[in-house]
């Protein structure tokens, strides 16, 4: 919480290139399914959640932007593509899972269902192992060493010892 008790949420890219902080509650989340959200993210859909009634700041680096239609600016990590903002008219949303702690933001609606994969609803229902179950025909994993940026904010990124 900041001194004055409101909300306090950061967030940034995989590589740490970009880093955010959001003071103030934040606005409505929502999972996008249409077309454009679908390929922006690279995924099925894109979870957003709008900051248009909190203060945003940008702490490390600057998003690059791609004008994907005539009302809307998508913002992402030039150096690692991490998705970052929808940004329109009405406000900027931000990418959910770019906050360090997207679990604290769920999505209360969908949109753009007419563009929604049929087997979107059915994911819950495939089988789901952990990522170190399948070290037996992955070994690379027993020595895998993660370059992400932690989830928190850094005085500097990336590491000495890793530059």
């Amino acid at each position: 919480m900041s001194l004055d008790n409101r909300p306090v949420y950061t967030g940034g890219c995989q590589c740490g290139a970009v880093r955010f902080r959001v003071e103030g509650a934040l606005g409505d989340a929502s999972v996008c399914h249409c077309r454009m959200c679908q390929k922006a993210s690279g995924n099925f859909y894109l979870p957003l959640v709008s900051v248009r009634g909190a203060k945003l700041d940008w702490t490390r680096g600057a998003r690059k932007r791609f004008r994907s239609s005539n009302a809307a600016w998508r913002g992402f990590c030039a150096d690692c593509g991490t998705p970052l903002t929808f940004e329109a008219p009405d406000g900027i949303a931000l990418a959910i899972a770019a906050f360090d702690h997207a679990e604290e933001i769920a999505p209360t609606i969908q949109w753009g269902t007419e563009a929604k994969l049929p087997y979107v609803d059915h994911i819950h229902e495939l089988p789901g192992e952990e990522t170190m179950a399948d070290i037996s025909s992955s070994s690379y994993l027993a020595d895998l060493v993660s370059y992400q940026h932690p989830d928190h904010d850094t005085e500097q990124w990336p590491p000495e010892e890793r530059s």
